[in-house]
């Protein structure tokens, strides 16, 4: 087994077991750390494919803005055992069980009528997923509609101050 498939099931493994987590923990702030860590796995997988920018994107909007946005909500929520609701339909549960197996089932069949099952991906090769390929097209054939984009953000974030902003 080479380096790269060791990491590839240590980041498959360790993805797979913290997604478990964040549906099994009771704490809500336990399930957004489980969800971080998930993500960076992910993040792993990108670095495996050669795509560098995906990574680096996962990681600052996905596990670092989003998350930090959800574990500030929660824990200004502060939701505790007590605040709980009480749950009185089991049969929700048994619905919710019965739409993840035949989800499952679904997937399970579409993946066995794929025909790529047997095709290895390439792994650190080519000059797919690069951000240096990607700087390059952003500023040489799409430089207009990327600063119309900017320009574009820019005056929502100007919108959003001043609709904020208090009359004195």
């Amino acid at each position: 087994m080479s380096v790269t498939e060791i990491l590839f099931w240590f980041l498959s493994l360790l993805a797979l077991g913290s997604a478990i987590m964040v549906v099994a923990s009771k704490s809500p702030v336990h399930s957004i750390l489980f969800l971080i860590i998930t993500f960076f796995a992910i993040s792993g997988h990108y670095i495996l494919l050669n795509a560098q920018f995906l990574a680096i994107v996962n990681i600052i909007v996905y596990a670092g803005a989003i998350m930090v946005l959800f574990l500030f909500v929660v824990m200004l929520m502060n939701l505790n055992a007590e605040s709980e609701p009480l749950q009185k339909n089991k049969y929700l549960l048994y619905g919710g069980t019965i739409a993840g197996a035949s989800l499952l089932l679904v997937l399970v069949a579409a993946l066995k009528q794929s025909s790529v099952t047997g095709q290895m991906v390439e792994t650190n090769s080519g000059s797919v997923g690069l951000i240096e390929n990607l700087g390059k097209l952003l500023f040489t054939d799409y430089v207009f509609p990327f600063e119309i984009s900017s320009v574009l953000f820019l005056s929502a974030m100007i919108g959003a101050v001043v609709i904020s902003k208090k009359e004195a």
